[in-house]
């Protein structure tokens, strides 16, 4: 175990690409379509946001070598009292004696955090750390499938955010999930549009990546959560998809069904030292 240093990052790019590809073709259903490596765009942007978390969180990043070879790789942040696993993966071959202490590298940089959230794949290998860990796992579903555009409601009060917005999204995040994202913000704003609403009674925003799939989302409330959904369901241009629909947020249920989504469970939240934040859509890997 060594710490993760700049030249690393394209190696743990495509440690990450290969590792989650084996996990969706075992995890495979019937009439599922066939998982495919990660584009080139979205390895892209994972290299950069690594590169943006080994200069902010450089504690919480680390890798593994065999033999002069890195085959492991974690990376973890904090923001104020929130422990972060942004992304956690070993070839496969190699699970045996490196996930663990890999992990533990990682969880270093959690001390003095009272919360924790990351985000699980089926694997049962992942489960089994994670719970060890300390997490608690709720499942996730994922609602994907072409929006009925004579569903969507009115959708007054929704605009552009602008950088005045900031601390008011900052605000929003530590009511909803107890800590602000500070500079997370910033790197969301690279990989999608963010739309708010800042009523007098409410506010939210939510990230919109390509094709008006949902990035992340939060508000103060169910209705204003629903009505930004709707938002960025309004904007898909063909397939869209919803990701980390926790049993917490069945107001999200509720809209991707009557925009005539299809749902399925995938993977689990896990948190620790907290509930699973509602209303609230996280991001896969800055939760």
């Amino acid at each position: 175990m060594r710490p993760m240093r700049p030249e690393d990052v394209e190696v743990a790019e495509q440690i990450s690409a290969e590792a989650f590809l084996q996990v969706d073709l075992a995890a495979r259903r019937v009439g599922d379509r066939a998982p495919e490596r990660r584009p080139a765009t979205r390895s892209q942007r994972w290299i950069d946001r690594t590169r943006s978390l080994l200069d902010t969180d450089g504690p919480g990043c680390w890798v593994a070598d065999v033999d002069g070879r890195t085959v492991g790789m974690v990376t973890s942040l904090r923001r104020e009292t929130l422990w972060v696993l942004a992304t956690f993966a070993v070839l496969p071959g190699h699970q045996g004696g490196i996930g663990r202490p890999l992990l533990d590298a990682a969880l270093l940089h959690s001390r003095g955090c009272l919360r924790g959230m990351l985000s699980s794949s089926s694997d049962p290998r992942a489960v089994r750390r994670y719970l060890a860990a300390g997490f608690d796992l709720h499942p996730q579903m994922v609602m994907t499938g072409r929006v009925d555009r004579a569903a969507t409601p009115s959708l007054r009060g929704v605009r552009e955010a602008t950088p005045g917005d900031l601390d008011e999204l900052d605000s929003l995040d530590r009511r909803v999930r107890g800590a602000g994202r500070g500079h997370d913000h910033l790197l969301l704003a690279r990989t999608g549009r963010a739309l708010v609403v800042t009523d007098r009674a409410s506010s939210g925003y939510v990230y919109v990546g390509d094709g008006g799939s949902v990035l992340a989302l939060a508000a103060t409330d169910r209705r204003t959560a629903a009505r930004l959904l709707w938002a960025a369901l309004a904007e898909a241009d063909g397939e869209v998809e919803v990701p980390h629909v926790t049993g917490a947020n069945q107001w999200a249920l509720r809209v991707g069904l009557d925009a005539g989504l299809t749902v399925r469970t995938e993977g689990y939240l896990g948190v620790r030292g907290m509930k699973p934040p509602a209303p609230y859509l996280h991001h896969g890997a800055l939760l």
